[in-house]
């Protein structure tokens, strides 16, 4: 089967993220080598508009506010979350926009550094960053030592080939008699595993497939080994968007994903109201379409919300 250079790279992609996203952890996948994400992949500006609120940025604590920039720290891998476009130039993706908006908001300029997922953290309460983009799911846990600034939710998602009788996902039993694909040592297949009586009762059960390889995850699904691909839903529907012959199904257990500050920073707070202006001129809803990820949206921020 032929596939044309950009679908190609989307299969590497999104299979580094299947095996990286919402494992119990953050989004720290690595950028495929080669540097072969397309130039001109979200490349469209929908961000550069946003103007100062001085009311808003009168919120921030006064040393952030004098020193005028804000040091985020990115995890950076896989669209539509953060990625590196082929030209070289700076990461695109949707934390990327939504933390240069809000930072637009606030009236201060963006420093940021690429990291890793456990050197952000580390970095974060260090003082390091003052803002940490790297689809962090909420979690109680968490918040013990960080503050979390709600922009959007994602969850459990499910990805078929166009073959597949499968219109929707809505609930576990479906998946009886299928075999799954998901990332080894993954939440997703720990749920699986411990969801799985479900079919077993039933005298259907499912077998699950397992991939440390990235792109063997991935391609398992295009080339018939596995019925159904179950990853981090942002991202598997934005696949979809981008690859023929792929279909997303649905989705389970919607999470919120946050702003990473540390923790009694004084930052939370004024994220929270630079959000919610985005989303009351507009800025919010153009990133997200832009990213194929208006269902992932939310009607307003929050500081610190139950965990999931």
């Amino acid at each position: 089967m032929y596939l044309s250079r950009h679908t190609r790279w989307m299969v590497a992609v999104t299979a580094t993220a299947v095996l990286g996203l919402l494992t119990g952890c953050v989004h720290a996948a690595p950028a495929p080598t080669g540097g072969e994400a397309p130039a001109d992949l979200g490349a469209q500006d929908v961000v550069s508009q946003v103007q100062a609120a001085p009311d808003i940025a009168a919120l921030l604590p006064a040393e952030i506010r004098e020193r005028g920039r804000l040091t985020v720290g990115s995890a950076v891998g896989t669209p539509p979350i953060a990625f590196h476009p082929q030209d070289g130039g700076p990461p695109r993706g949707v934390d990327i926009d939504i933390a240069d908006a809000a930072a637009r908001v606030l009236g201060l300029t963006v420093s940021r550094e690429q990291v890793s997922g456990a050197s952000l953290l580390t970095g974060l309460t260090a003082g390091r960053f003052d803002v940490g983009t790297a689809n962090f799911a909420v979690t109680e846990e968490r918040k013990k030592v960080l503050d979390f600034t709600v922009y959007l939710t994602d969850g459990t998602g499910f990805m078929v080939r166009d073959d597949s009788s499968l219109r929707e996902v809505t609930d576990v039993s479906q998946l009886c008699g299928l075999t799954i694909g998901t990332g080894v040592g993954s939440t997703f297949e720990q749920d699986l595993r411990q969801r799985e009586r479900v079919c077993v009762d039933a005298g259907k059960p499912y077998k699950i497939s397992t991939y440390s390889d990235a792109a063997a995850h991935f391609l398992a699904l295009r080339e018939g080994h596995v019925d159904i691909l179950v990853s981090t839903s942002s991202v598997l529907r934005y696949a979809a968007s981008q690859q023929p012959g792929l279909r997303f199904v649905g989705e389970l257990g919607r999470r919120d994903v946050g702003l990473a500050t540390s923790k009694g920073a004084g930052l939370a707070e004024p994220l929270r109201a630079a959000v919610d202006r985005l989303i009351a001129d507009g800025t919010y809803r153009r990133i997200l379409t832009k990213w194929h990820l208006e269902s992932s949206g939310v009607d307003r921020s929050t500081v610190n919300p139950a965990a999931a």
